[in-house]
């Protein structure tokens, strides 16, 4: 991957996830490599990379590397998460080793992209699927653990990952977590909230979405409620974006 340092895309790049002193990405050291060259080095090494040499890769100084590392995660979680292996007892053991490795290095996924590439498909997924962690309410610790730490991103993986569950016709977790983050500080949260009701609205029931604006347009960040509306009727948004309780 160094081989492939590009100086003109890195300076793209390192302004694009903000790492200037004081934005949300300060400090964050860039190659210079565009997704799809990452991806291409992920599917050379991730069949046969051993699972606790992936840490490596996580705690590396290099964004795309860390990307790398938690792509090779995704690909490994989701063979052994397709129907065949869901209740496969070797495979429930494997994806709850990725599952904690993943969360023990959760902070190395320090920017929205490195975030949203991964963790609807490796922790949204595992919610729904069969562990031998705990049960519902255990899942529900872990998520309640990212949701209330300090650190931005592990916020922003606890409504993510939500993502996947809407995918899968589940709208609780987004519905508990929109709620819980609704008056967070931070924009990158207003945009993920937004974002995460719009999906719910769009793969469960636009109803249910109605209901939480119902509940909650009038406190929303504006950010956050533009996201959450953006594929209704446009007579239907204006309602919304104008709405008092």
């Amino acid at each position: 991957m160094e081989s492939q340092r590009n100086e003109e895309q890195r300076q793209v790049l390192m302004g694009f996830f903000k790492t200037g002193a004081g934005e949300y990405g300060e400090g964050d050291e860039f190659l210079g490599l565009k997704v799809p060259q990452t991806r291409e080095v992920m599917k050379a090494a991730w069949k046969d990379l051993p699972l606790d040499e992936v840490p490596e890769l996580l705690t590396n100084r290099w964004h795309e590397v860390r990307l790398c590392g938690l792509l090779i995660l995704v690909a490994r979680f989701e063979k052994l998460a397709t129907k065949r292996l869901e209740n496969d007892v070797k495979a429930i053991q494997s994806r709850d080793e990725i599952l904690t490795l993943y969360l023990q290095y959760a902070e190395q996924a320090n920017n929205w992209d490195l975030v949203d590439l991964s963790v609807h498909k490796i922790l949204g997924h595992w919610l729904l699927l069969p562990t031998s962690l705990g049960d519902k309410e255990h899942k529900m610790k872990v998520l309640d653990a990212l949701a209330q730490s300090d650190n931005l991103w592990k916020q922003r993986m606890s409504m993510v990952c939500t993502w996947k569950t809407s995918q899968m016709g589940d709208p609780s977790w987004c519905l508990r977590y929109a709620e819980m983050h609704l008056h967070h500080p931070h924009d990158l949260m207003h945009k993920a909230v937004g974002w995460m009701l719009r999906e719910m609205g769009k793969r469960v029931s636009t109803d249910l979405l109605r209901d939480f604006l119902e509940l909650h347009a009038h406190e929303m960040p504006r950010t956050m409620l533009r996201y959450a509306i953006e594929k209704l009727p446009e007579q239907e948004r204006q309602y919304w974006m104008n709405y008092r309780k």
